[in-house]
């Protein structure tokens, strides 16, 4: 189990940002890793806030990771070994059978209450 907790505060512009906070009063600064498929991802930052215990953390998305399908990226507290967070993106094709899936599971639906409603109107007159 992490001594951290991060919690994200936002995504715009290709950067995730979130805070991390230490569960433990006097916990030193921990060894954040991020990775997309397995491999470290660069430029991420860790700067101290003005309370102690606190960081942000900025992690850029890389070039690489805006193609067609899903992209998890995993944030770890390396020390413990310990999933922190995680992030998806969803690209392409796959993004547009997952909308096409749930646009026919709705337009079922609605066809079961219309018919619903059509049988409660012939059956209350």
């Amino acid at each position: 189990m992490s001594a951290f907790s991060l919690t994200k505060t936002r995504f715009r512009e290709g950067l995730w940002e979130g805070l991390l906070t230490a569960i433990e009063k006097d916990a030193a600064q921990p060894e954040i890793a991020v990775t997309l498929r397995d491999l470290p991802v660069r430029g991420v930052t860790m700067s101290e806030t003005k309370e102690p215990g606190r960081w942000v953390i900025q992690i850029p998305v890389p070039i690489e990771a805006v193609s067609e399908g899903v992209q998890t990226f995993l944030i770890t507290d390396a020390n413990a070994d310990v999933v922190l967070d995680s992030f998806t993106l969803i690209a392409g094709e796959v993004l547009g059978d997952d909308i096409r899936a749930e646009v026919e599971l709705l337009r079922a639906e609605l066809d079961m209450l219309k018919r619903a409603f059509r049988r409660h109107c012939l059956e209350t007159t």
